[in-house]
């Protein structure tokens, strides 16, 4: 769903114009190692629980909420695992966008939880070892990796 915020830009600039926007990744990984993924509505891909910040929202209670409205799994954040800078990419529905990607690693908070379709952005959920995850984008992986490897620092790349 696009956030009102951005669909009151686009009536402005229109599909064409770039827009730069705050997104937020959670690599939610539960007590057995597994990684939380969900097959998104838009494209069909399998892909981590993502979103775009709310102005002012504080970027962990963004990737807090994007998770339990995706897929009804209260989380908590453990770290900002990494800073990335997304490809540019046109939407389903003809919007340019490209994203500050901030990657949290994350945990369930209750890991008796069930994780569930929530909304209309997922048309699966499921829990993947990271040996065994179904086709994902390469940048997906590589958020995924840097998440998993527990570094004690955020990532990005340098100036």
């Amino acid at each position: 769903m696009v956030p009102g915020f951005v669909a009151a830009l686009r009536a402005v600039v229109g599909p064409d114009c770039l827009l730069w926007l705050p997104g937020v990744n959670a690599v939610v990984r539960d007590a057995g190692g597994r990684v939380l993924l969900h097959r998104r509505s838009d494209t069909g891909e399998w892909s981590l629980l993502s979103g775009i910040l709310e102005p002012g929202e504080q970027p962990a209670a963004g990737v807090v909420r994007e998770v339990e409205e995706e897929t009804g799994i209260r989380v908590v954040v453990e770290r900002l695992a990494a800073v990335t800078v997304s490809p540019e990419v046109r939407h389903p529905g003809g919007d340019l966008a490209q994203y500050l990607e901030l990657v949290f690693a994350c945990r369930p908070a209750d890991p008796e939880q069930v994780a569930r379709v929530a909304d209309d952005e997922s048309l699966e959920v499921g829990w993947f070892t990271p040996d065994a995850m179904p086709p994902v984008r390469a940048s997906v992986r590589e958020r995924i990796a840097l998440a998993l490897a527990d570094e004690p620092h955020t990532v990005f790349t340098p100036a």
